[in-house]
């Protein structure tokens, strides 16, 4: 069977395409926050998935306003980047895998949830930013299932109906037939709120409580409503919805492998932690 052989989350910050693209990964303002990634990347080299399944947001490149599923996970062959505005390049395609997106499709059905099955999709720089920073070369040496959730308009889904999506994943890849080794990144946040009388709105205390839940208990978010983690860590910072289902995919205890916090990146708190199963 397919197995889960860690998650990886991360924050997913348009001006990081920027940084990336003038070469600004040694300049101070960026430094801290570069200097995160080595670890991942040899922990990739060591763990050597097959496919990353990727929990991210959709910044209205895919889905706007008028159409915005609750979760939606796509089932195509192939994903491509196109141009959201904001001056990044685009990237090279990702490569697709139908199978286990349809598994995960009929599984996650079975299980109650209401999915928008997507045979076609674009995306944006909530998945092409995380996998950049994990394969600079960007030649993808990995097939990718993305599974898009609202963060963006009301209502969305509560923290503990993630985390419950999130489990409903890990058993669908753990009922795959296939020995795929496979890599679930969350993409997103963490604090941060972009308009209004809170613009620039930073809770680092929160964001630490929230990466020490990951690994010791990862329900701890959902403790709270929908409001309250806005209040908690911004407009934006719901993005943390992602790394909640991201953790809910790996069952049981786990090891941090590697962690990188860093305030403030284009007004978000930045933060970066790779789990793996622990026994």
């Amino acid at each position: 069977m397919a197995r889960i052989v860690g998650t990886i989350t991360t924050s997913h910050v348009p001006a990081i395409g920027g940084a990336i693209a003038k070469g600004l990964q040694n300049d101070p303002y960026w430094k801290p926050f570069f200097d995160g990634f080595p670890p991942v990347r040899e922990w990739l080299a060591k763990v050597k998935p097959d496919v990353v399944v990727l929990v991210y947001n959709d910044h209205g490149l895919n889905f706007f306003l008028d159409k915005m599923p609750t979760f939606a996970v796509g089932a195509a062959s192939e994903y491509r980047n196109a141009d959201e505005g904001w001056g990044i390049p685009t990237v090279p395609p990702f490569r697709g895998d139908p199978e286990l997106s349809w598994h995960l499709i009929e599984q996650l059905v079975a299980e109650e949830f209401d999915l928008t099955t997507c045979q076609e999709m674009v995306v944006d720089h909530a998945f092409t930013l995380p996998m950049a920073l994990c394969w600079p070369d960007m030649k993808w040496p990995v097939r990718t299932v993305p599974v898009c959730v609202n963060t963006v308009q009301g209502p969305l889904p509560s923290a503990a109906r993630c985390y419950k999506l999130g489990q409903a994943i890990g058993r669908a890849i753990a009922s795959w037939p296939g020995d795929e080794r496979v890599v679930v990144m969350g993409t997103g946040g963490l604090s941060h709120q972009l308009d209004g009388e809170r613009a620039g709105f930073i809770n680092r205390e929160f964001d630490l409580a929230f990466m020490d839940s990951m690994v010791a208990n990862p329900a701890w978010a959902t403790r709270y409503s929908t409001t309250e983690l806005v209040e908690l860590s911004g407009t934006q910072g719901v993005e943390l919805l992602n790394w909640v289902v991201a953790r809910g995919a790996l069952p049981g205890k786990v090891r941090k492998e590697h962690a990188n916090y860093h305030i403030p990146i284009s007004n978000t708190a930045s933060g970066l932690m790779v789990l793996e199963p622990q026994g």
